[in-house]
């Protein structure tokens, strides 16, 4: 059913998936650049049936993030995504983040409901008045006007976790006395209709926070249950999530796939309209189990579309797509860095106009020495050129460091994507040979080109390597989990170990564990899943040694030490790059170039294989 096309309103799309709106960070300036329109290009020719294009602010007051499309100046690049994209349906996404937007670009003052300062950012909004709202309302019918007049299908409106028309409906942002404090749902009422006033038969499709996560006075199902059947829309996206659950919309993969799926299919129990299932749906065989079930009409597969741009053309041929992992590593973008919307597995998505294989094509033999995610990638990317490749890898199995991160709670998934790898090395013929632990003289003996791909080695601290504990190599005792660097595997690990029933406590030098994961949205996640394990966080604090059974730590700000038990202690830190085979001018890949992440890997891998092929 998935790849069947789909009547919406007046209008047929291809398929039932919907790609969403999404932060690319592509843009050119606040308007829709050509880079924008190659990545919606690559989606619509992969047979995305529905295209909700990046969303765009109604009124210059709204500037969430440095490259947040404004629909003023978003005309001519809705046409190009239109021109481009054709079968799909493109719809421009339309909102404004209100109270849970940024100051720091627009400089000036956040809207919101009600004088109710945001939950991340602290700070408190302007209330707006009836001028406010009147704008606002103005602002949403003369940007669907201009999206239609632009050749988009229709307009979606934005009414979701970070959302002012959230926040209107919500009893914890909206303590309003007036009209639009005693009926919640009147201002998305109102844009509703000038929107549809301003569309003409074109489609009004709407995203809406269905529950908040917050029921001491949020949006909760049963309110959701009530305001559906009074909307006049074309097409309801159900999601949840709001300012006390912000990673509930997009979550990684320590939450199932689909996981709004009884939500879904209780909205669609009463609305007028066809409903799409939105929440980590990123396979095939649950999407369509989900449509053939009758609890949703379409399915978001965003960033199932960011991993595979061809994911319906694959299916329909019966070609395997490349997997979602669920990681948010590269595909989660709003943050202080701006990094532009990339995939761990494809790291040529939202770089589509600078990473394209060479039209000659390569000739020759290379060998890659490694079968890790940049070894396989690297003699992916080489065969698909021409080049005659092997891969020889020391263990009994290919995926290198990537199948102990995935023994990692939350990380199973991780082993989707080397299988898929290894599965296309196979498929285009590269030769493999597992078991070898290849040596300098045979490099100097071979005649092709070289690519190390090596990986990387423990430290020498005299502590239990991370990957050898989530193998479960490691004494009896409590355990103290290290972790300098502040990102999943220190957190996975201790996971993992306290799941197992081991005692584990876990130090950090940082003022909370896991740092980096809010740049994957699992950082409060994470701390609460340790803290229901029991693991205590020894935070603001450093190893000093670690003997006899226990370990001294030091507080970082006033060097005070005290001890905890620690019959096993944990090395989490970045481990070392295997460099015994490299000589001066070897092309390399991966962590034996320096610590890396698995984007960082595959990327790398991809990078080296289009070199040798330029």
């Amino acid at each position: 059913m998935l790849t069947e096309s789909f009547t919406i309103g007046s209008r047929t799309a291809p398929s039932r998936a919907l790609f969403g709106p999404h932060e690319t960070n592509l843009g050119s300036g606040r308007a829709l650049s050509d880079r924008h329109v190659a990545y919606y290009r690559e989606r619509a020719a992969g047979g995305c049936g529905v295209l909700v294009v990046e969303t765009a602010s109604v009124h210059d007051s709204d500037w969430p993030y440095e490259r947040a499309p404004l629909a003023a100046d978003c005309g001519p690049g809705w046409t190009a995504i239109v021109e481009a994209c054709s079968p799909a349906l493109v719809l421009a996404s339309l909102g404004h983040t209100g109270g849970q937007g940024s100051s720091a670009y627009s400089q000036q003052p956040l809207w919101a409901p009600s004088a109710v300062a945001d939950a991340v950012s602290r700070e408190l909004p302007m209330v707006m008045e009836d001028t406010e709202i009147a704008v606002l309302t103005a602002g949403f019918g003369t940007a669907a006007r201009l999206a239609m007049a632009s050749g988009c299908a229709g307009v979606e409106i934005e009414a979701g976790d970070r959302s002012v028309l959230r926040q209107f409906l919500s009893g914890i942002t909206n303590q309003r006395a007036d009209d639009y404090g005693t009926d919640k749902a009147r201002l998305l009422r109102e844009v509703i209709a000038a929107a549809r006033a301003a569309v003409g038969d074109g489609l009004v499709a709407l995203r809406l926070s269905c529950d908040e996560l917050a029921p001491w006075a949020g949006i909760t199902p049963e309110h959701a249950l009530e305001l559906v059947p009074t909307l006049d829309v074309d097409l309801l996206t159900v999601v949840r999530a709001g300012p006390y659950a912000g990673s509930a919309y997009r979550p990684d993969a320590h939450v199932p796939e689909g996981f709004n799926k009884a939500l879904c299919a209780s909205v669609k129990a009463v609305a007028r309209c066809p409903v799409v299932l939105q929440g980590s749906v990123v396979s095939e065989a649950f999407a369509s189990s989900a449509l053939a079930e009758g609890g949703c009409d379409l399915v978001e597969m965003t960033r199932a579309q960011i991993a595979e741009p061809a994911l319906l053309q694959k299916l329909r041929t019966g070609a395997a797509p490349r997997p979602c992992v669920l990681c948010n590593q590269g595909c989660r973008v709003r943050d202080a860095r701006n990094p532009i919307v990339s995939c761990i597995g494809e790291p040529r998505s939202g770089h589509e106009l600078s990473d394209a294989l060479p039209v000659d094509g390569g000739s020759g033999e290379v060998l890659v020495v490694g079968g890790g995610p940049a070894g396989l990638e690297c003699a992916r990317v080489l065969a698909l050129q021409g080049f005659s490749v092997e891969i020889r890898e020391a263990a009994e199995i290919l995926g290198g460091a990537v199948l102990d991160a995935a023994l990692g709670a939350g990380r199973e998934r991780l082993r989707a994507l080397v299988a898929w790898l290894a599965a296309e090395c196979d498929r285009l013929g590269v030769k493999v040979v597992l078991g070898h632990e290849v040596l300098a003289a045979e490099l100097s003996s071979y005649s092709g080109r070289v690519v190390l791909a090596t990986g990387a080695s423990a430290r020498d601290t005299g502590w239990v390597d991370a990957r050898d504990a989530l193998r479960g190599v490691l004494q009896d005792g409590p355990v103290l989990v290290h972790d300098p660097v502040g990102g999943p595997v220190g957190v996975s690990v201790a996971e993992k170990l306290a799941a197992d029933g081991r005692e584990v406590r876990i130090v950090t030098q940082d003022p909370i564990v896991g740092t980096l994961l809010s740049l994957t949205g699992d950082l409060a996640d994470c701390n609460t899943r340790l803290q229901q394990l029991g693991v205590p966080r020894e935070l603001k604090s450093l190893l000093r040694r670690a003997s006899g059974g226990t370990a001294v730590l030091e507080d970082v700000w006033t060097g005070a030490q005290r001890t905890v038990p620690a019959a096993v202690v944990v090395d989490c830190g970045p481990r070392l790059p295997r460099e015994e085979l490299y000589e001066t001018g070897m092309l390399r890949a991966g962590d034996c170039v320096a610590p890396r992440t698995i984007l960082e890997a595959v990327l790398e891998g991809r990078r080296v294989a289009l070199e040798l092929g330029a």
